[in-house]
């Protein structure tokens, strides 16, 4: 894999992530919760969500290419679709609702704390989707987790430290959008490909 390849996947999961109603579980714990505690906890939830998410990737791998193309292409159309047609509203209020059991507290329960709201509220989400992907297409697990888990760990310092900001100044439906048009066309050129091959 490429150096441009990698900052890609480092790009993608950062405008992926951004939108997301774990960003917003972030941003409503950390004002809750010292923001480093939160960072913490809710970046080592991420790292250990990829290294599943790219595991399930390489056995995506050991399937025949065709019926691995067709899943790829149908996840791919799967997270455009959530992407474009899911309300803001509703992705604002999950977020906040996956973050109200923060509490001031130690700083090692903030830290649990928010590594158990976004270790579960990550799961089967649209990054772990897209981490499987694109281990399943490059056969890179190892560089694929590296990316991923670095453009998640960083939104997830800005959620914490900057995400009220960015919240009034960001139109997340303007981020949802454009990632919603890049998995439509990575989908439909997938799909496409299968059927031309």
């Amino acid at each position: 894999m490429s150096i441009g390849g990698f900052l890609g996947i480092v790009g993608i999961m950062f405008l992926l992530e951004l939108p997301d109603k774990t960003m917003i579980a972030t941003v409503v714990m950390s004002t809750k919760a010292r923001p480093l505690a939160v960072s913490i906890g809710a970046a080592s939830a991420f790292i250990v969500q990829m290294a599943l998410a790219c595991a399930a990737g390489g056995l995506l791998t050991l399937l025949p290419s065709h019926i691995k193309e067709l899943i790829i292409g149908v996840l791919f159309l799967a997270g455009a679709a959530y992407l474009l047609l899911a309300k803001e509203k509703e992705v604002e209020e999950e977020g906040a609702r996956e973050a109200e059991p923060e509490r001031r507290a130690t700083f090692l329960r903030e830290s649990l704390t928010a590594f158990g709201v976004i270790f579960i509220g990550e799961f089967g989400d649209l990054t772990q989707i897209q981490a499987a992907n694109l281990v399943a297409k490059t056969h890179q697990p190892v560089l694929v987790f590296a990316a991923s888990s670095i453009g998640l760990v960083a939104v997830t310092f800005l959620a914490s430290y900057g995400g009220s900001f960015i919240l009034r100044k960001v139109p997340l439906a303007l981020v949802r959008k454009f990632g919603g048009v890049v998995f439509a066309i990575l989908g439909l050129y997938t799909l496409i490909h299968l059927l031309v091959a």
